[in-house]
């Protein structure tokens, strides 16, 4: 699987009667078997608060690589597909619940992320070989 790009935004409200300004939406754009797709992870904006619980990152944005600050919802759907990966036959997950949300981030090797974000900003990619390289393994 190859990674075209990572990234994380804050809905905006485009109607006065809609919620939009409560949710973010963080995308990661891949390469599987020549097909192009996009997975979409909708999330509660109120669940950013909580990187630091869910993370080794003392400050939001969470790293600077390849010259790009990489936030916190840069790194949601990455996050999601490398803990989850069946995700990758999905278009969209929605994610209400902060233990569900929080359930992604458990095991995660934080120390490999920025890698992948050089590999983004350097070669315009970056080859998955296999999700388990970013979980952590027992001893």
């Amino acid at each position: 699987m190859l990674i075209k790009e990572c990234q994380g935004y804050e809905l905006v409200k485009e109607k006065s009667n809609t919620s939009e300004d409560f949710f973010n939406r963080s995308e990661i754009t891949f390469t599987e078997d020549g097909v192009e797709k996009t997975l979409h992870v909708l999330y509660v904006r109120y669940f950013d608060e909580a990187f630091q619980e869910l993370t080794p990152y003392g400050q939001d944005p969470l790293f600077n690589e390849g010259g790009k600050e990489v936030a916190f919802k840069d790194i949601v759907a990455l996050v999601c597909l490398l803990k989850n990966p069946g995700l990758r036959h999905r278009k969209r997950l929605y994610i209400s619940s902060k233990q569900e949300f929080a359930a992604y981030f458990q095991g995660i090797d934080f120390e490999k992320l920025p890698e992948i974000f050089r590999s983004l900003a350097q070669k315009n990619g970056y080859e998955l070989r296999s999700p388990l390289d970013f979980i952590v393994q027992p001893v």
